[in-house]
């Protein structure tokens, strides 16, 4: 066959096979991208327009709190929380997990009166139990379709979840991570909504600062979001709580561990918020280790490793990283 043929024959065979790729030279991806609008600001540096952003903290300390409330912000076109929102009011739909119908009037009333009265925008979403129990097949499959149902059905903008447990019970396993975040990450580009997602964190070590690698699952739930920000518990005081950035790519590192934003949980006009209070340092908000704590510690490490633990069960168990017990180990050989 003649190069000319051959040439021919390869560009039918291209012509017929239909590519998942979108490619462009680079110029004219600047070009295309010139288009389309800067994102905006909804929850300050921490989130914004179009990104699948990580929420994670703790047990108790808040998350569902402040979710509400940035929700509660966007569904009326308002900053909160002394940070900025850019964007005018929109539907946000916000599926929970987490709290009952009881529980979430009582955590917007006072005594169950004087109700706080949510904008029309703001759409609460709960799984039905009876659906459930109907349902055939693959339960993650049909609730990530149902989702997809909920979001086109409501014309919602933006989709928190609360938390991302419930969507897979093994985050920490890397295939289920990377199936999850995969599919939020399609329903983000293909219905052009932000979403925000709740997680936990592992047990962790109160004395160290806030990391990506408290975030349970971190390194492939971390590879799939495109910014997250965490909650820390502040040890100063009871009910005080901070806000630290942990990863962004719309703008530089505003919220560090030297500029944390710090708040106190309390309820006003029947809302519980997180009220601003000041920016700080976060090593004034951690527990202080003192050397008996360490030692202690340390002892701990040892004792366990005898007993044939392995070092990152000892990590997980005391809630510090595999590192400090491997190092503890070598020192004390």
């Amino acid at each position: 066959m003649k190069k000319k043929e051959l040439k021919l024959d390869v560009k039918k065979e291209m012509e017929k096979h239909t590519s998942l790729f979108k490619t462009m030279s680079s110029n004219d991806w600047i070009e295309y991208a010139k288009n389309n609008p800067i994102p905006k600001m909804l929850f300050g540096e921490l989130w914004f327009e179009n990104e699948m952003a990580i929420l994670f903290a703790d047990t108790n300390l808040g998350k569902s709190i402040v979710a509400v409330q940035i929700a509660n912000s966007l569904s009326k076109g308002t900053s909160t929380a002394n940070v900025k929102n850019e964007t005018d009011a929109q539907i946000v739909l916000y599926l929970d997990f987490e709290l009952t119908s009881k529980q979430f009037e009582n955590r917007y009333s006072t005594d169950f009166k004087d109700h706080y009265v949510f904008n029309a925008n703001f759409m609460r979403s709960e799984l039905d139990l009876e659906k459930i129990r109907d349902t055939d097949g693959d339960f993650e499959d049909e609730l990530l379709k149902s989702l997809e149902s909920e979001i086109v059905s409501t014309c919602a903008k933006v989709l928190i979840v609360d938390n991302i447990t419930y969507l897979k019970n093994e985050t920490e396993k890397a295939k289920d991570a990377l199936r999850l975040m995969k599919t939020l990450n399609a329903l983000k580009k293909k219905l052009n909504i932000s979403i925000l997602v709740l997680a936990h964190t592992p047990k962790r070590d109160s004395s160290k600062p806030l990391s990506n690698n408290d975030l349970s699952g971190s390194k492939n739930l971390m590879n799939f979001c495109d910014s997250s920000f965490a909650i820390g518990e502040s040890f100063t005081e009871t009910g005080i709580r901070y806000i630290k950035q942990i990863k962004e790519r719309n703008c530089p590192k505003i919220y560090h561990a030297e500029n944390i934003l710090v708040y106190r949980i309390e309820k006003k006009n029947s809302f519980l918020r997180f009220e601003f209070i000041e920016y700080g340092d976060e090593s004034d908000h951690l527990i202080a280790r003192t050397k008996a704590d360490t030692i202690e510690r340390n002892n701990l490490i040892i004792e366990l490793n005898k007993e044939g633990v392995n070092n990152c069960e000892i990590a997980r168990k005391l809630g510090i990283s595999e590192g400090t017990v491997r190092y503890v180990l070598e020192q004390n050989k």
